[in-house]
């Protein structure tokens, strides 16, 4: 019980961050600030933020006409959620 809120919670975190570098980036692409690497944005996703970062990228319009991000993110969010639902009844 207490390790399945444990890693809900983490998973809640990488959303959070994956959300907020997307936010972050699209700040600095319209101030013309040094930008985030999509390298970094791809592991907030892989690392269990591809809802947030997702959630993110329609939210604040980030990253939309980029077909990896279009078609990847949400790949990759729908096999993390099929993967918690998996082992939720594992």
């Amino acid at each position: 019980m207490v390790s399945s809120l444990l890693a809900l919670m983490v998973l809640a975190l990488a959303n959070v961050v994956g959300f907020a570098l997307i936010w972050a980036d699209k700040r600095r692409a319209r101030g013309g600030a040094r930008r985030i690497r999509e390298r970094t944005l791809w592991l907030a996703a892989l690392g269990g933020g591809a809802l947030g970062v997702w959630a993110a990228m329609y939210t604040v319009r980030h990253k939309t006409r980029h077909a990896s991000f279009v078609f990847g993110v949400p790949s990759m969010a729908f096999a993390q959620v099929g993967a918690i639902v998996w082992l939720s009844f594992q």
